[in-house]
């Protein structure tokens, strides 16, 4: 519906009162008041508000940065005085090592790489949606497999409560490095990206990508300074690890990420409004109308993020993880094993839009699977990873879609579609090592 219409808001919302039309007993004013019922409830879970209040707080980041020249300065500095950016390639290369070298949080990392990016790709004429397909292909890849993170430690918890139960032995973060080797989607998307990068290679819808009229303009005011975009940044790097540090009693793998990329951006706007002001870069009141306007733009941003968090709760009251697993364990080839729990993870995954989600789903079933079956356990669990962010990819309620669409100043839809042609080819890519490793690997638990 979100494709036909191109509606996010209107499919989402339909999609959240069908599943509760199911879960009710096909009565419509159940569905109805349940529906609003939900909505009434997320509104109330703290982690919720705090991701919702990150989405708005970063139009007002974005919007400063650009009333004061800080981004002028950065892309004249980088075309001008340096030369360091004199192509399209080059300015998506500029996005694409960010993203890679940034892997302590996927959402402050294509936030970052959108931010960046963004003045070098208007700049070099390059189209909105490649910008976000390079941020959404580097944060996530990039953060299932160096696990230093919040998905290393959710992924450590998993399987510690396997290890615990007495279903797999041995050491969960010794089993967890190794499960990482076997996480091709990320590998695959992250080498995938970078040919269509370097190559300029467009496929599909990509093909019709425009740059964006309204800012190929630009106008490079060589005297700014890029400082008032730099620090800004600098800060919200700083400021991630130290909340996730305080979040978690000092233990950064325990920290909260809702929490953190809140703080974060309070913070960030604090030091702005004392640099800022302290420089006479512009006025109290020149700030406070630049913050304003910035959350405005972005407060739909906010609400397609709350619905997509809706229809997430919605699939996982209706079971569907459960349902196709139980589908997929009857008559199961193992040397299959791992490519069908990829395929499963990644149905998951789009359809909740949360790889996280998927993971807390999937270890618990695809575990005693590959145990039951006397497969490989890690590369069980590195098919339920890489299925995990697969799908989240492809997904337009992804958190992660959302939030690169957002940096990038990238309709929703229209990212999903022009990314799509290129998940599905690391997707392939990833399925086909699955089917191998199966069979080269089996009975080696």
């Amino acid at each position: 519906m979100a494709l036909y219409t191109k509606n996010i808001m209107l499919s989402l919302f339909g999609g959240i009162f069908l599943g509760l039309f199911f879960l009710h007993g096909f009565s419509f004013i159940t569905a109805l008041d349940s529906t609003f019922a939900l909505f009434f409830s997320l509104l109330h879970e703290v982690w919720i508000l705090k991701t919702l209040a990150f989405a708005v707080l970063v139009g007002s980041v974005m919007e400063l940065m650009q009333k004061s020249g800080g981004i002028n300065g950065f892309v004249s500095f980088m075309t001008q005085k340096t030369r360091l950016v004199n192509s399209p390639r080059s300015a998506l290369l500029v996005s694409y090592f960010i993203g890679v070298i940034i892997f302590i949080e996927s959402s402050i990392t294509s936030l970052i790489a959108g931010v960046v990016g963004r003045p070098l790709c208007d700049k070099e004429q390059v189209p909105h949606a490649k910008l976000a397909y390079v941020c959404d292909s580097t944060s996530a890849p990039i953060s299932s497999l160096i696990v230093l993170n919040g998905w290393g430690a959710l992924l450590l918890g998993l399987i510690a409560t396997e290890v615990q139960t007495g279903v797999i032995t041995g050491d969960n973060v010794s089993i967890l490095l190794q499960s990482v080797t076997y996480n091709f989607y990320a590998i695959s998307a992250l080498i995938v990206t970078f040919l269509a990068v370097w190559f300029n290679i467009n496929i599909g819808p990509m093909k019709n990508a425009k740059p964006s009229l309204a800012k190929t303009s630009l106008h490079v005011n060589t005297q700014a300074s890029m400082s008032y975009m730099i620090i800004p940044i600098i800060l919200m790097i700083g400021f991630v690890f130290m909340f996730l540090s305080i979040t978690g009693n000092g233990d950064m793998l325990k920290g909260s990420g809702s929490s953190s990329i809140f703080y974060t951006m309070l913070a960030t706007l604090m030091i702005m409004f004392i640099y800022y002001i302290g420089t006479k870069n512009m006025s109290t009141k020149t700030y406070t109308k630049s913050a304003y306007i910035g959350a405005k733009k972005l407060f739909p941003i906010a609400m397609i993020l709350l619905f997509a968090f809706a229809i997430g709760d919605v699939t996982v009251e209706l079971k569907t993880g459960q349902y196709l697993a139980s589908l997929a364990s009857d008559n199961l080839s193992v040397y299959l094993l791992a490519g069908v729990i990829f395929i499963l993870s990644s149905i998951i995954s789009f359809s909740t839009g949360t790889s996280w989600g998927t993971f807390s789903i999937m270890i618990p079933i695809a575990v005693p699977m590959a145990v039951g079956m006397d497969a490989d356990v890690a590369l069980a669990i590195g098919a339920v990873i890489s299925g995990g962010v697969f799908g989240d990819h492809c997904s337009p309620i992804s958190d992660t879609t959302i939030i690169s669409s957002l940096a990038s100043d990238c309709e929703v839809i229209e990212h999903v579609k022009t990314q799509l042609p290129y998940a599905l080819i690391s997707g392939v890519v990833a399925l086909v090592l699955f089917v191998v490793f199966g069979f080269m690997t089996p009975g080696s638990s």
